[in-house]
Parts: structure tokens; C-alpha cells; sequence
């Protein structure tokens, strides 16, 4: 099964311009993506997809492969699936690697290769880690201040999702039997079959993916199935960089548990 990482990434941030470029100690947070994707086991090519010549540089000055994407692609999945009909890709599988996901563990886009591996119904694979007794109570606090990064996912039987939503779901009206509530939160990575993410990109938005602003869902309402794909991020902590005040907290990350790669 030929793998392909696509890193969707993009100059003009409105939040935090160039941040492909920002440094994070003694690499840019581009280049630390980068080598997150090529220590995932199984994957055949990792290329950065752009709107910006300055990224192709860049990314060509650490060694890195870039390919050029329309300025018009309105998300990541639509970049990466512009990116591989660019390179003239034949990729069995495509995985869409956000390109702040700095702090992304390796292990975890390995997870959802071994998934498309082992089965090949599997049209859409995304992580997701199970939350404890005091992380739950954490993002129960943090949603009762109006805060709403963090998303959560219900699955069946078979791992494939239910919903996925910004809210906390399921709604834990009686507590489980070991204390443990069955809440799964959602790590943003998707892995596609190349055709599915060509049906998906042309599929249009739908009223719950309108509400909730999570592209994923989607693919729910129009009923591509995904899979969900349970997790450990072995003690890790992830932290994602949306503005410049994400870095000082990336870098106290790095700094205390250590490189990933």
C-alpha cells in the first residue's frame, strides 16, 4: 500500500502570518512537522503543499519536498488533494498532516496507516485518545468558560464514528461503574483512501458541519464512514500552535518531556 503525507501549510495566517516559518528553538515549526511525518513507519513520501514561494523555499532549504496548491483551496483536505494530483500521485492512501501539528506524535498517523493496512474497507481513518476521570473534569471546566478548542467523538461497535462535536458528547448523566467516563477526544489527522477524498472534497457543506465548523462532518452527513482509531499518546502532551503565544508554551513543552523525533 503505497503512503503519502500531505502538510498543508500556509503563509498568509490571519492569526499569526508566517507561522510555517516561526522558529521553535533551533528548528521552524514547519521543518519539526516534517520530521514528525518522516518518522512515521510506512509511508512512502511526505511533501509540504503550499499557496507560497516562500514556504517552497524554505522547506527546500532543510531538504524537504514542496509542491505548489491554488491559493482558492477553502481547508487542509482540499490542498492535500490538489497536492497529489499536482505531484501525479498514485498514493493508495493519502494522510492529512496539519501543518501546526507540532507536537503530533509519530505513533498515532502510524496508528491510522496500520488501520488502512488491516483493513482495506476503510474509506477515512482519524485518532482519537480516551480522557480520564481528571481530564474530563479539565474540559468540563474549560467548556463551562465558553472556551471551545478541544473536540470530542462517539463511535460504534465498529469504530466507526457516530458524531464528532465541540460540545462533550456523550452527555454523562450517570457516572460508569469504574469511574472512568467514555469521553474520546479528537486528534485532528486524517488518513483517506485516494478516492474518498476525491468524493469528499466535491461533496457540499452540510448543516452540521455548518454549525459545529468541523469539516469531518461532512463525511457523516453524506455517509462516508470513518473510522475512529483509538490511541495512546504514551504520556505525551499536545499542543497545537494557532497564535505567537503558543510558542513559548510549545518550546516549555520540548523542554520538559523532550524531543519527539
Amino acid at each position: 500500500m503505497d503512503t503519502i503525507i500531505v502538510i498543508p501549510a500556509r503563509y498568509g495566517s490571519s492569526r499569526f502570518p508566517g507561522k510555517p516559518l516561526a522558529p521553535i528553538m533551533s528548528r521552524s515549526l514547519l521543518e519539526r512537522v516534517w520530521l514528525i511525518g518522516k518518522a512515521v513507519e510506512g509511508v512512502s513520501k511526505v511533501v509540504v503543499a503550499t499557496d507560497d514561494a516562500r514556504i517552497v523555499e524554505h522547506v527546500r532549504s532543510f531538504g524537504g519536498e514542496a509542491v505548489m496548491t491554488s491559493p482558492s483551496c477553502s481547508n487542509g483536505s482540499e490542498r492535500a488533494y490538489e497536492a497529489t494530483q499536482n505531484l501525479g500521485s498514485k498514493a493508495d492512501v493519502i494522510v492529512n498532516l496539519q501543518g501546526d501539528a507540532v507536537l503530533m506524535p509519530p505513533w498515532v498517523i502510524g496508528a491510522l496507516v496500520q488501520e488502512m493496512k488491516r483493513d482495506p474497507s476503510v474509506h477515512i481513518a482519524t485518532p482519537a485518545v480516551r480522557l480520564n476521570a481528571e481530564q474530563y473534569k479539565r474540559m468540563s471546566a474549560m467548556k463551562g468558560a465558553g472556551i471551545v478548542s478541544g473536540t470530542t467523538v462517539t463511535f460504534a461497535k465498529n469504530g466507526n464514528a457516530l458524531y464528532f462535536s465541540k460540545g462533550i458528547i456523550p452527555f454523562v448523566r450517570s457516572a460508569p461503574a469504574n469511574g472512568e467516563p467514555p469521553i474520546f477526544q479528537h486528534i485532528g489527522v486524517y488518513a483517506y483512501r485516494a478516492d474518498a477524498l476525491k468524493h469528499y472534497i466535491h461533496l457540499p457543506q452540510g448543516m452540521f458541519e455548518e454549525v459545529e465548523q468541523l469539516e469531518q462532518l461532512r463525511a457523516l452527513e453524506h455517509g462516508i464512514p470513518i473510522r475512529v482509531v483509538q490511541v495512546s499518546l504514551q504520556g505525551r502532551t499536545m499542543w497545537s500552535v494557532d497564535n505567537p503565544q503558543d510558542v513559548a508554551r510549545v518550546e516549555e513543552i520540548i523542554r520538559s518531556e523532550g524531543e519527539l523525533v
